[in-house]
């Protein structure tokens, strides 16, 4: 099914944010727009402000004054609900509470046409269940933009339990004609991005109520280290505590408080004393004004003297790419095949890659995270119990340190900070597939393009290695026995083909 002719008219119910960035992406695609609002006179006032965002396009010399002028005079106010009876498509962007968008789709459904699209651009609520008490629920889909519509590319087309399959091709084809990205999803708590982003916020959280590290150094280690563009605490931040925690808690609750989306006390406590991010003046950090970024200092150690030579044994995998760096860097590298993973140390501690288990559970083991680029990342996260050596975590220090990084020492927290956010991110998008929800590469732009990963988490697993989230989880799950990285079952499959395979 080809996407919705241009000719044909596009509904907006609902004229807030959401609503005016969706009317002026289906106007700059060529269609006309009727903009509808439950409240007296905010239509008009929504297409005023929607005539004036493309006036500034104008300005910004990013739309030609005759395609404004076009676009303008295709968007009309629509003062009653019966003006959207000839829309080929209606897309809803009203307040989050599923009676009320029950009760507009029952509405919507008596007067438009057959062959007219319904759709919902709810980010929280079920689709099937926003469709559950209309006549032909086949024809209706979630589109869910993201914020600022007009800017951010993804679209996630997702699928109620009775959309056919017709019409959820034709709101992807629309949406891609409109120049966005779309992804199919299946009707899930959360889509794809919240559904999959949760780690990301949980186990940030998760550390610093260990008391592994502060916020600031957590960040840090996940920009500089892991590849992300912003750190957890500064992001919800700007997006808001109250925001974040709703999502997370929405999330939880439709999955029958699964432990894997289990909320932050933390972040509730930071809830219940107001402190909101940047829109209250302090979060996670404090804010001298609304654009101002945070100003703590994350947790850098002291330089201290790199060894002259140490010994690799096994394969690092990953990591393996320290190696010729060290060798670059002028320390001596002697490698031995067999047993480890691990780089030792000369005073006969031992440098480990995060995999899931504490130093305490070792003699003189220092753990270092995992970083998306060894040779890019600026920062790498050591931990070490109270009982390794001082000579251990020190020689471990110099030793990133002689390679160009920063490091940040923390608590002995099982995981880390990327490796067991990278790991969880891996089972739930494996999860995901195996369940239905939407296709590896669809998962991929879905985070890439949703939240500004680096890379995808099925590229993570590829790039790691398919068994590496699960060994990894698996030892955390021994750590932590409550369920919540207990691996999945699609997790487990990958890994064990995956040794299958190495074994033959």
């Amino acid at each position: 099914m080809t996407a919705i002719d241009r000719a044909r008219t596009v509904a907006v119910v609902g004229t807030g944010t959401m609503g005016q960035g969706i009317a002026q992406v289906a106007l700059l695609a060529g269609h006309p727009v009727r903009l509808y609002d439950a409240a007296a006179g905010r239509a008009a006032e929504a297409a005023g402000a929607v005539g004036a965002r493309l006036d500034r396009l104008v300005e910004k010399g990013r739309l030609e004054r005759g395609d404004a002028d076009e676009a303008r005079a295709r968007l009309h106010a629509a003062d009653d609900l019966s003006e959207l009876s000839d829309a080929a498509l209606v897309v809803e962007a009203i307040v989050e509470q599923l009676p009320v968008k029950q009760e507009l789709f029952a509405a919507l459904e008596a007067i438009v046409a057959e062959d007219c699209l319904l759709a919902t651009n709810t980010s929280s609520l079920s689709v099937t269940a926003i469709a559950g008490p209309l006549k032909n629920p086949g024809r209706f889909v979630g589109l869910h933009f993201f914020n600022p519509a007009p800017l951010l590319p993804l679209v996630e087309v997702v699928s109620g339990f009775a959309t056919d399959e017709t019409s959820a091709t034709r709101a992807w084809a629309t949406a891609a004609a409109w120049g966005k990205t779309p992804v199919r999803c299946a009707d899930t708590p959360g889509f794809i991005v919240n559904r999959i982003a949760r780690p990301f916020y949980a186990e940030a959280f998760a550390v610093y109520e260990e008391q592994g590290a502060d916020p600031a150094t957590i960040d840090a280690v996940l920009r500089e280290s892991g590849g992300f563009r912003m750190g957890p605490f500064e992001l919800t931040d700007l997006i808001g505590q109250d925001v974040n925690e709703a999502v997370t808690r929405s999330v939880w609750d439709s999955f029958f408080q699964s432990p894997k989306f289990a909320p932050s006390l933390a972040q509730r406590r930071l809830v219940e004393s107001g402190r909101l991010g940047r829109k209250s003046g302090h979060g996670w950090f404090p804010y001298a004004g609304s654009d101002s970024a945070p100003k703590t200092a994350p947790h850098t150690a002291a330089p201290t003297a790199a060894p002259e030579a140490v010994t690799v044994v096994g394969d690092l995998g990953h990591a393996d790419a320290l190696v010729a760096m060290m060798e670059e860097a002028g320390i001596a590298v002697e490698r031995v095949g067999t047993g480890g993973p691990y780089i030792e140390l000369p005073g006969e501690g031992q440098l480990v890659p995060a995999d899931g288990r504490t130093s305490v559970e070792y003699a003189d083991v220092v753990y270092f995270d995992l970083a998306l680029d060894y040779r890019g990342a600026t920062r790498i996260a050591l931990s070490a119990s109270e009982d390794t050596s001082a000579q251990a975590v020190e020689e471990a220090t110099g030793l990133f340190q002689k390679l160009g990084k920063d490091v940040s020492v923390i608590g002995d927290v099982p995981g880390m900070i990327v490796a067991r956010t990278v790991a969880m991110l891996i089972d739930l998008a494996a999860d995901a597939v195996a369940r239905g929800v939407a296709s590896p590469e669809d998962i991929d732009t879905a985070m890439r393009l949703g939240v500004n990963y680096p890379l995808g988490p099925v590229e993570w697993n590829r790039l790691l290695g398919t068994d590496w989230a699960y060994d990894l989880l698996k030892n955390l799950h021994e750590c932590c026995p409550t369920g919540r990285y207990a691996p999945s079952l699609a997790l487990y499959r990958q890994a064990f083909a995956a040794k299958e395979e190495t074994a033959s």
